[in-house]
């Protein structure tokens, strides 16, 4: 099964020779599922020609708000409603998971509690997960309405909306199964000064190190990519 990755921001230069571009993280993440992978830079403007051109689709994070007025923003909502109206299982993942909200009528906005950064828990009460589940997370952007048929799986007290499952067509997360202790770091220590709290730094820094259950996350995935179902 191939799925394709629609990249919606780049890693900070200075760390893509240790950590490579976002794809190469949800790469690393999935391939234990056995599924192929093909990526396209929509950021860059570079989109696929058609919906067709994979099995199933993913959204990955981004520093960019869906908000925002960017020439491939519309564009990649359009593609969002395109996949789903063709019934290809679409994930989406932070930015990713916003985007999909977006583009189906829910809303997103910056946060007023602030930022969320490093390990959190997070309560999946399923389908196809339940449970507290430790993972990562890097956003100030949430959803805050999601849209009409859309289900809330997950969340917690500084999240309401962290998981969404559209029966049968989508399902995305707020949180970074992708990351692990080593790149949330980097970006605590080289992003996150000057931009989020010195105390939210802080105490993200002290959880590193917290067991996580991305592998959980990633097995829901991919059941949900070949299955179009999580239950």
């Amino acid at each position: 099964m191939k799925i394709g990755i629609l990249q919606t921001g780049p890693v900070p230069a200075d760390l893509v020779d240790q950590f490579g571009e976002y794809p190469d993280f949800f790469v690393r993440l999935l391939s234990p599922h056995g599924f192929d992978f093909q990526s396209w830079s929509v950021v860059d403007g570079v989109f696929p020609d058609s919906v067709e051109d994979a099995d199933g689709w993913l959204i990955t994070g981004s520093r960019h708000g869906v908000y925002e007025d960017h020439p491939w923003m519309q564009p990649l909502m359009q593609f969002i409603r395109d996949i789903y109206a063709a019934g290809r299982p679409l994930v989406g993942v932070c930015f990713g998971h916003q985007a999909i909200a977006q583009a189906l009528g829910g809303h997103v906005e910056k946060f007023a509690g602030g930022w969320s950064i490093g390990p959190k828990v997070y309560h999946f009460d399923g389908p196809g997960l339940t449970g507290d589940k430790v993972i990562h997370a890097y956003h100030q952007d949430q959803v805050i309405t999601p849209p009409e048929g859309a289900q809330t799986i997950a969340h917690n007290d500084f999240c309401a909306h962290a998981a969404l499952y559209y029966p049968g067509h989508a399902l995305s997360v707020q949180p970074h199964p992708e990351f692990g202790d080593a790149y949330t770091r980097a970006l605590i220590e080289t992003r996150g000064p000057g931009v989020v709290p010195d105390d939210r730094l802080a105490e993200a820094s002290a959880k590193l190190g917290t067991p996580l259950d991305s592998g959980d996350v990633a097995a829901l995935f991919a059941r949900f990519f070949r299955e179009r179902s999580i239950s």
